[in-house]
């Protein structure tokens, strides 16, 4: 059976685990406040809030305890969706004032029309929303990739650690388990991967990275179906 659709994790596979750590994470940890300040009225943002206040069981937090909560969070690199889905929203004002590009690895940037030529269907994987992921390949250093890709998946098709987030995936995307394949540079998500059926590759980009009995790639280029 062959592979139809291919589904790219993006830390340390198709961007630098390095721009997100040193630069998206400290702009938004920096922004933060004045970003809730300023939009604490739109529903969005609210609902956000009150979910912080949910999950750090902190009912009656101020604005400026919940700053310091997602702050922590940041710090921690939790995978919480409102803190996520937060820092989408303040990528989108950096991305749009210019002050950082979305980094993509440029073997990714050649590697998706070849992608697309083949008739194959792409996806992006992220702990990051959506939207981020979004702003993310439509900033990006190659300019604007989202008409590459056929659709995106987040924290809110499930966690990327287990199997049923994979079982997700292929039910929304309505393929084979065995005509999907996912690229990520992490053991434990391609295990996960892999017992929900899916084929599964590593991406190896540094000699110091775990690896396991799986096939691998050191970018995108070497990747041939």
């Amino acid at each position: 059976m062959g592979i139809r659709a291919i589904v790219v994790d993006t830390a340390g596979t198709t961007t630098d685990l390095n721009f997100i750590q040193d630069t998206l994470f400290p702009y938004s940890s920096k922004a933060l406040a004045d970003f809730l300040e300023e939009n604490q009225t739109n529903v969005l943002v609210d609902n956000c809030i009150s979910d912080v206040k949910d999950i750090a069981l902190e009912p009656d937090a101020s604005l400026a305890r919940v700053v310091e909560i997602l702050q922590q969070w940041i710090a921690e690199d939790r995978k919480a969706t409102p803190l996520k889905t937060l820092q989408g929203l303040i990528w989108k004002q950096g991305y749009a004032k210019g002050e950082f590009k979305g980094h993509i690895y440029p073997d990714f940037i050649d590697s998706v029309k070849d992608i697309k030529a083949q008739n194959l269907r792409l996806y992006s994987f992220s702990s990051g929303s959506v939207d981020a992921q979004k702003l993310l390949f439509s900033h990006s250093d190659g300019g604007d990739l989202t008409e590459y890709f056929d659709g995106h998946f987040d924290t809110r098709t499930g966690n990327k650690l287990f199997k049923q987030a994979y079982c997700n995936i292929i039910n929304t995307i309505s393929l084979a388990p065995k005509q999907v394949l996912f690229i990520s540079d992490v053991l434990e998500e391609l295990k996960a991967a892999e017992q929900a059926g899916m084929r599964v590759m590593q991406m190896v980009r540094e000699t110091t990275q775990r690896t396991g009995d799986y096939p691998q790639i050191t970018n995108f280029k070497e990747l041939s179906l």
